[in-house]
């Protein structure tokens, strides 16, 4: 027998979770969601943004309910269970426009002579919005993907995310660039820190044109968005442009919010299947290599 009997770098599980064996690791993150991706026929994607707090309307309904019959209950309970209920409808509309988008784009068959699934629902893939959108799509027969990330307070993949497009992040940034990569058009429903950090982000890539394909923006939810969101004073202070005042369009309906996609997406979009980067981001990604 040989004296030694060396373990392979890549077969070492004390390398690879060592802090010189990072890149690695975010090389991973990087190369195995495209793997899955490409093997499901996933062309391109809408994403979906939205607070993991949100509660389907059933289910804010009973808590509240129970709630008011409990004689023990506080007052505040119950304030925060009717807020609950308030909230629900944005998980119903997240999942009702991702319902009538999955069904749209089922419609539209393979595009170019590519068999393709066309503007698959991704989501962060955790509860609230996330599960709301993954649900419509998944009601709508469509493949659904779910993009999680581990944190702490341990955020679990919804249950309506499809066989095999579950993905688990360790690093956000790996997270974010998977989020956006595919999308054609973003929708942000009200949301905390989070929603608002991947809001600003994109609106940053879009400013800056490292997202160079037009992309449309769809802020859902006007009582919410307009007491959180007011740019104009950057516009008149000149910190942005007044055109960058257009680059998101806010709605109140779904029905209004559905046919603003729709045409969206049909006048540059559907005869365009695949992800579009620039070219700094090629080289980095090289993911059509």
């Amino acid at each position: 027998m040989p004296r030694h009997m060396p373990e392979k770098a890549y077969m070492s599980a004390d390398f690879i979770n060592s802090r010189e064996g990072r890149v690695l690791r975010i090389m991973a993150e990087y190369l195995e969601p495209q793997k899955r991706l490409r093997a499901a026929g996933i062309k391109d994607t809408v994403v979906f943004f939205g607070s993991a707090r949100t509660p389907a309307r059933d289910d804010a309904e009973h808590q509240l309910s129970e709630l008011r019959a409990a004689p023990d209950s506080s007052a505040d309970q119950i304030k925060r269970a009717e807020r609950g209920v308030h909230m629900s409808r944005y998980y119903e509309a997240a999942r009702e426009l991702s319902h009538k988008l999955t069904q749209w784009a089922a419609h539209l068959g393979g595009t170019n002579g590519d068999p393709g699934q066309r503007f698959s629902v991704v989501t962060g893939g955790g509860p609230g919005i996330m599960e709301a959108a993954n649900r419509g799509a998944s009601e709508a027969g469509g493949s659904t993907i779910g993009m999680n990330i581990s944190l702490p307070f341990e955020q679990y993949p919804n249950e309506y995310i499809s066989d095999g497009l579950a993905f688990e992040f360790h690093y956000f940034f790996m997270r974010k660039f998977w989020l956006v990569y595919l999308a054609k058009a973003a929708v942000v429903m009200p949301g905390g820190f989070g929603t608002l950090d991947e809001f600003t982000e994109i609106l940053t890539l879009i400013q800056t044109e490292k997202i160079r394909r037009k992309f449309p923006i769809l802020l859902f939810g006007k009582e919410y968005w307009e007491k959180i969101i007011e740019f104009e004073p950057m516009a008149e202070f000149g910190t942005i442009d007044r055109d960058d005042l257009a680059l998101f369009h806010i709605s109140d309906s779904v029905d209004e919010a559905f046919d603003w996609l729709k045409f969206q997406l049909s006048e540059w979009a559907v005869d365009h299947p695949g992800a579009g980067l620039t070219p700094e981001l090629e080289i980095i990604g090289l993911l059509d290599g």
